[in-house]
């Protein structure tokens, strides 16, 4: 039986001396505890050195891949074929299905096999002669490093250097825009004022500007090609009867010159926006169908890299460009922003405000996802971005019209009808409700009001006996004299004045309350 064994420093053939030893899986490592018990069970028969790192990497990517390398073949065709006879030990099955395709060799693997790979690797540097172990660490050291370049597949297209820097500077050039185009509608506004209100955007207005400048200009100029029909007349007419001041030819230069300056800037920055659509698409194309290119791209920028992005969860994707408010509500104990730059994304946008919560969480999960798929996976295409973006469209539906739906009353829970149950319910007649008289009738109250009159009566009689029984009979004897002379008093005057005024009749209104004072006081 022969052995193909790869390693860093090239392709190694052995042959196998007793082959009865390896029906032992379990305890065939013992074969392998010292380089002399090694050599009694393979001997090296062809060592094939690697010229380069380069070959080593192409030969290492090969292997990877399951495919069959010049070199190998070459290595295969002179050596193994002579011995056609024997059976070629394999550690890879894919590999040997191909061996045995293309050479017709025939080619073993199974757990066997697996055991005595590991002990011819533990042995490596016994059983390969003239290789030194230092010019092995070297070979295995680079061999690593060029094939995990490789693996990462790192290409000027992949360097997301560019988007950090093209969405910074597209920042840049829309607050610029913003104080050239404030700038420009303030100055000419003071010779022609009217157009500002007519025209309403910016880059048109600078068009307009740029093309007559003085307002003299507007009647005998042609705008159809900067402004629409109706707008144009409106303009005209506005020019005619203008209320602004007369400006020299020297500012109107420098207020066309600014103009100038406005319109390539405006025409910079679309071709700038261009540029960063097509390098998102490129790098993260999954990233860009979740969120739109603008967003993805802030939040690369944000992170410093598209590697740098994938190493954050999910919740510090939700937030990142919020930490100030982040920081600030723990801080404060108080509620922590839900979204940061991901509240610009459309999916966002579209939502309810109450809704906008559980969307944007939903919305960072699934870009968390893309962002990792964009960075480490092989694949360039972005069909896992708009299949998550489908869900959560999906998902923003089904919140939106879960509101309607208990709004109207037609949901599910609501819609299904109620089991049928029959209740026999005696009902009695009422009469109350037949009388049209209030609850509590007139008599009633009356009579109340006589009882309670009668108990004050009754009360202030018995505090007279009682106070009688103490003091004894003279003092009854005084107060009969003291109402007879009341009374005889009372009848004189009335005698004598038949028609009582209002004084004396507040005079014996004064004498009855004293009279009761009297009576409650004994």
């Amino acid at each position: 039986m022969l052995v193909l064994f790869e390693t860093a420093a090239g392709y190694a053939v052995f042959k196998v001396l007793d082959e009865k030893k390896l029906q032992e899986v379990d305890s065939l490592w013992r074969e392998f505890e010292t380089p002399e018990k090694a050599n009694k069970i393979v001997k090296l028969k062809h060592f094939e050195k690697f010229q380069d790192t380069t070959e080593a990497l192409a030969a290492s990517t090969a292997l990877v891949e399951g495919k069959l390398s010049k070199n190998l073949k070459k290595i295969l065709k002179k050596i193994v074929a002579k011995d056609a006879h024997e059976q070629l030990a394999i550690a890879d099955a894919k590999l040997g299905g191909v061996i045995k395709d293309k050479l017709n060799l025939s080619c073993i693997h199974s757990p066997m096999v697996t055991e005595l790979m590991r002990g011819i690797r533990s042995q490596i540097e016994g059983l390969i002669t003239g290789l030194p172990s230092r010019e092995m660490a070297a070979m295995c050291l680079g061999l690593a490093h060029s094939l995990s370049r490789y693996k990462l597949k790192f290409s000027p297209d992949k360097v997301d250097t560019m988007i950090v820097q093209a969405i910074s500077l597209l920042d840049d050039l829309d607050k610029e825009l913003n104080n050239y185009i404030m700038r420009c509608r303030e100055w000419y506004g003071w010779h022609f004022p009217e157009l500002g209100k007519i025209v309403t955007d910016n880059l048109t207005y600078c068009k307009c500007v740029r093309k007559v400048g003085d307002r003299k200009n507007f009647s005998t100029s042609d705008l159809l090609e900067v402004l629409p029909e109706e707008i144009e007349e409106d303009v005209k007419a506005a020019a005619e009867i203008s209320m602004g001041t007369e400006v020299s030819e020297e500012d109107i230069n420098n207020i066309l010159h600014l103009c100038d300056q406005v319109i390539e800037i405006s025409e910079y920055r679309t071709q700038l926006y261009d540029y960063l659509k097509n390098r998102m698409m490129a790098i993260a194309p999954n990233l860009t169908v979740m969120v739109g290119e603008l967003v993805g791209a802030r939040l690369i920028a944000h992170a410093g890299s598209l590697l740098n992005l994938a190493k954050h969860p999910a919740s510090t994707v939700q937030i990142l460009g919020a930490e100030k408010a982040l920081f600030r509500a723990l801080k404060t104990k108080r509620d922590t922003p839900k979204f940061g730059l991901i509240y610009h994304a459309s999916l966002v946008g579209q939502t309810t405000a109450k809704n906008k919560g559980k969307i944007s969480r939903m919305l960072a999960a699934k870009t968390a996802l893309t962002i990792r798929y964009d960075a480490l996976g092989e694949d360039s295409s972005a069909e896992m971005g708009a299949e998550n973006r489908l869900k959560v469209e999906t998902r923003l539906r089904h919140l939106e019209e879960k509101g309607i739906r208990r709004i109207s009353g037609t949901g599910k829970a609501l819609a299904r009808a109620d089991k049928y149950q029959h209740r026999s319910e005696v009902k009695i007649y009422d009469p109350s409700g037949d009388s049209t008289l209030p609850a509590v009738p007139k008599k009633r109250k009356i009579e109340e009001e006589t009882e309670v009159t009668v108990k004050a009566k009754k009360i202030k009689v018995e505090i007279k006996e009682e106070a009688d029984v103490e003091e004894g009979e003279p003092v009854k004897k005084k107060k009969k004299k003291k109402e007879k002379k009341q009374r005889a008093e009372e009848e004189a005057v009335s005698a004598e004045e038949p028609s009582t005024s209002t004084a004396v009749e507040s005079t014996e209104k004064k004498k009855k309350k004293k009279k009761i004072k009297v009576e409650q006081e004994d």
